[in-house]
């Protein structure tokens, strides 16, 4: 546990290099809104804004700050989906 714990700490704290700055060095976007401005087909996010976390950033904050708290908030989400599917299927386990 405390291998796999390490290993995500140290994935959060690079993720910024490569989803922030190397993604900003070759001009990375996403294949999907390319395909999407190919179609001229409008981004509805333009017109809604229903995620506080947009890009993976926090108004507010610096982008690779943003950047790794969006990666922490996520990893912690599916952490405590994966415990509440574990309390689910013991539950179910027992006779």
């Amino acid at each position: 546990m405390k291998k796999t714990l390490i290993c995500l700490v140290i994935l959060l704290l690079l993720s910024p290099v490569f989803g922030v700055y190397l993604a900003g060095l070759v001009g990375y976007r996403e294949p999907l809104d390319v395909a999407g401005e190919m179609l001229n087909l409008t981004d509805i996010s333009d017109r809604i804004n229903w995620t506080p976390l947009k890009d993976y950033s926090v108004p507010g904050l610096p982008e690779w700050l943003g950047y790794i708290l969006s990666g922490v908030i996520g990893v912690a989400l599916i952490y405590l989906l994966g415990l509440v599917l574990k309390k689910i299927g013991e539950r179910k386990n027992r006779p």
